[in-house]
C-alpha cells in the first residue's frame, strides 16, 4: 500500500467521504423538513418549469451521496451532484453568482464546494476504495 499520505486512492475516499456524509446531511434535511420541498416546487413552478423537477433533490442530496460514499457508479454520483447544484444556483442562489459574503468570501462557497467536488469525483472516479471502483 505504501505511504498512505502519497496514495491516490485513499484521497479519493477521503474526498468521496467528505462531498458524500456532508451533503447527504442536506438530504437528511429536506427529509426531516417537508416545508423545504414545498420551498423547492415553488421555486422550480416560478421558473415555468414542472413541479416534478422539485423531487430531483431526493436523488441529488440522497440516492446521489450514498452512491459516493459506499463507491457505486462514484462517477455517476458526481454528476448528479454537479447537476443538483446548477439547479440550486438558478433555483435560490442565482443573484449571489458574484456577490462576497458577510465574511468577504464567495457568496456562493458552501454551493462551489459541493460543485467542484462533485466535479472532482466526476473527473477521478471512487478508487480502489469502493464497493464497485471506476
Amino acid at each position: 500500500m505504501g505511504n498512505v499520505i502519497q496514495d491516490n486512492d485513499f484521497g479519493k475516499l477521503v474526498l468521496r467521504l467528505t462531498v458524500g456524509i456532508l451533503m447527504l446531511f442536506h438530504g437528511v434535511a429536506k427529509v426531516s423538513n417537508l416545508g423545504s420541498l414545498e420551498f423547492i416546487k415553488g421555486q422550480v413552478v416560478n421558473l415555468g418549469w414542472p413541479e416534478i423537477l422539485a423531487y430531483g433533490v431526493y436523488v441529488g442530496e440522497i440516492l446521489a451521496p450514498l452512491m459516493i460514499i459506499v463507491g457505486i457508479y462514484a462517477r455517476f454520483g458526481g454528476l448528479i451532484i454537479v447537476i443538483n447544484m446548477f439547479f440550486a444556483i438558478a433555483l435560490v442562489h442565482a443573484d449571489e453568482l458574484f456577490s462576497l459574503g458577510e465574511h468577504g468570501g464567495w457568496a456562493l462557497e458552501l454551493q462551489g464546494f459541493y460543485l467542484f467536488c462533485g466535479l472532482a469525483v466526476l473527473c477521478l472516479g471512487s478508487g480502489r476504495f469502493a464497493v464497485k471502483p471506476d
